[in-house]
C-alpha cells in the first residue's frame, strides 16, 4: 500500500533534503515515490532514521497515535530496569514481533520499516506485552 500522507507525531526540527525545517506537532507532509515532502520540499526519504522519529503514516487518520505507540514501546524497550531482558524475551518469542524484525540481524533486533507503519491493534498488542504506556 502507498502512503498518501504522513503526520509530525513530535516537533521535527531537522535538516532535511531541501534545507532545514522545524515543523510543529501536528502538520501533514505528502508523499512523492519514497520521499516526505512539506510545501513541494523534500524532507526525508520515508524509510530513513528522520521519517521514523518524527513522522508517522496518516493515511487511516491514526498517525499521531501510531507515533505515540512506537515511541513508547521503543522507550519501554530501552529502559535498564531490572525488567530489561524479560521484556526484550516476549518481543523475541512473539510471532507478532517476528514480522517486525529485519530479518538480516540474526542476534541483534531492529525494527523494520512495516513496524513504523503498524496497524494500531499490533501496535497496542506489542505495547501491552511488554507494558508499554501510550503517551511514554
Amino acid at each position: 500500500m502507498e502512503h498518501k500522507t504522513y503526520i509530525t507525531n513530535r516537533r521535527a526540527k531537522v535538516q532535511g533534503i531541501g534545507g532545514y525545517v522545524n515543523l510543529p506537532y501536528g502538520t501533514e507532509v505528502s508523499v512523492e515515490g519514497r520521499f516526505l515532502y512539506y510545501q513541494g520540499r523534500p524532507i526525508c526519504s520515508v524509510t530513513s532514521n528522520n521519517a521514523h522519529t518524527y513522522f508517522s503514516q496518516n493515511d487511516d487518520g491514526n498517525g499521531v497515535r501510531r507515533g505515540n505507540l512506537v515511541r513508547a514501546i521503543k522507550n519501554t524497550l530501552e529502559r535498564r530496569d531490572s525488567n530489561y531482558q524479560s521484556r526484550w524475551d516476549k518481543v523475541w518469542e512473539d510471532t507478532l514481533c517476528q514480522k517486525y524484525k529485519k530479518p538480516e540481524h540474526e542476534d541483534y533486533w531492529l525494527w523494520n520499516h512495516d513496524f513504523y507503519n503498524a496497524d494500531i491493534e499490533d501496535l497496542k498488542y506489542i505495547a501491552n506485552l511488554i507494558g508499554a504506556k501510550e503517551g511514554r
